[in-house]
């Protein structure tokens, strides 16, 4: 079933991919790119974006915080003075581990600004100009961590848990505005975040790898994008287990 206009043909397309220093966001503007979009980047790391411009002829780098609101909106006008956006995807994120036992409230509120709260000021500075062209793509990284909770996820699941629920919203609301609505939720990917695990990560795969599966959900018209299927059909199989199966399923699987 498609959900979505199918976006096969990226040459002349306009995109912005917020969050796109490394891993997921960047292999993903380099795959665009590569198509023949439009690319323009922002994150934080100033230095990792002008590097990608530099070996990327014609994309264009915005350095920004996710956190800092004002600054999305200027990037925002300043993107939109070239033309109508085709695609804005929100790659940002942040993760530390953390538990219960070890609650730290501004570890809790750093992750709730920059995987959420980020989100909401990349929308209120550019869903205005999507609703008024009446077309355009809506993406948003969320995560399989946000699909169930789990050992040491205290502050990172529930910020990708919210954002399935606000991409799932958005879809609903923006069906007959003409705007494209998708949700990547990516297992374990070889990314700055993940390498800070101390555990084994069971099908992990490349950015680049992940990046492709995005493009195909994308040429399908999916809503949600969804891989390694191999390991994201087992943690979706979970949230269908009553509490007390899953609960046991969920501690089993992480003690080993």
């Amino acid at each position: 079933m498609s959900f979505n206009p199918q976006l096969a043909d990226w040459r002349g397309k306009t995109v912005w991919l917020v969050g796109a220093s490394s891993g997921i966001g960047q292999a993903t503007a380099h795959a665009l790119h590569a198509q023949g979009a439009n690319v323009f980047v922002s994150a934080r790391n100033a230095g990792a974006l002008a590097g990608f411009v530099q070996s990327h002829p014609g994309a264009v780098a915005l350095a920004l915080d996710v956190t800092d609101r004002l600054a999305l909106k200027e990037a925002a006008r300043t993107l939109l003075a070239t033309g109508p956006l085709d695609l804005v995807m929100y790659c940002a994120g942040y993760y530390k581990e953390l538990r219960a036992t070890g609650f730290d409230l501004a570890e809790m509120l750093r992750h709730n600004e920059v995987n959420y709260c980020g989100a909401l000021y990349l929308l209120d500075a550019v869903l205005p100009a999507l609703l008024a062209q009446r077309s355009g793509h809506l993406s948003l990284i969320s995560s399989v961590a946000g699909y169930t909770g789990l050992p040491q996820s205290l502050a990172y699941g529930p910020t990708k848990a919210a954002l399935i629920n606000l991409a799932e919203t958005l879809y609903l609301d923006l069906k007959d505005s003409g705007i494209g609505v998708s949700l990547v939720c990516p297992g374990f990917v070889e990314t700055p975040l993940t390498a800070q695990n101390q555990f084994s990560m069971p099908a992990l795969i490349t950015p680049e790898q992940a990046a492709q599966e995005i493009l195909q959900g994308w040429r399908k018209g999916e809503f949600e994008i969804h891989f390694p299927k191999r390991f994201t059909r087992w943690m979706k199989a979970l949230r269908l287990l009553p509490y007390g199966a899953r609960f046991a399923a969920v501690r089993k699987i992480t003690s080993r």
